[in-house]
């Protein structure tokens, strides 16, 4: 069976295909991820709500900032050894989760310090044209890689 998807993905055409499909779900998961963080921000805003203080939030977000980052340069490196733009966009959005984990303790921050009960919702509407952008090349097929970012 593993001679099969060895042989399998040397098919040249078949890999390019799924390389699409897969990153038009990537691209699908970031226009879902916007729509999420969009409703969520204004929800909290009309709403007036505080970002919940939560021990065990904080701590993921705050490990997500130290390990994101390296989950990032791993997938990418691994994306340029089989050239798969699929895995490239991929690490894209786990780069976009780092920005939201940042975004998260920021906004827990200032409300903390300076009582701004609406600086997380507003930093996270700040990055939704970023998100929306990412789900739109990833659904016509292209990455920064395409950009010659590598």
């Amino acid at each position: 069976m593993l001679l099969w998807r060895l042989h399998a993905d040397l098919d040249e055409e078949r890999r390019e295909r799924v390389e699409t499909i897969s990153l038009r779900i990537v691209g699908a998961c970031f226009v879902l991820l916007a729509i999420y963080v969009s409703f969520d921000s204004v929800k909290s805003l009309i709403r007036r709500e505080a970002p919940q203080e939560s021990i065990v939030g904080i701590v993921l977000a705050a490990v997500s900032l130290i390990v994101m980052p390296l989950l990032v340069r791993a997938k990418r490196r691994v994306a340029r050894g089989i050239n798969s733009a699929a895995l490239m966009a991929d690490s894209k959005q786990t780069e976009l989760c780092t920005y939201l984990s940042a975004i998260l303790l920021g906004g827990l921050f200032v409300n903390a310090l300076l009582g701004w009960w609406w600086a997380d919702p507003v930093a996270a509407l700040v990055m939704v044209p970023i998100i929306v952008k990412e789900g739109i090349e990833g659904l016509r097929g292209k990455t920064c890689c395409d950009d010659g970012c590598h």
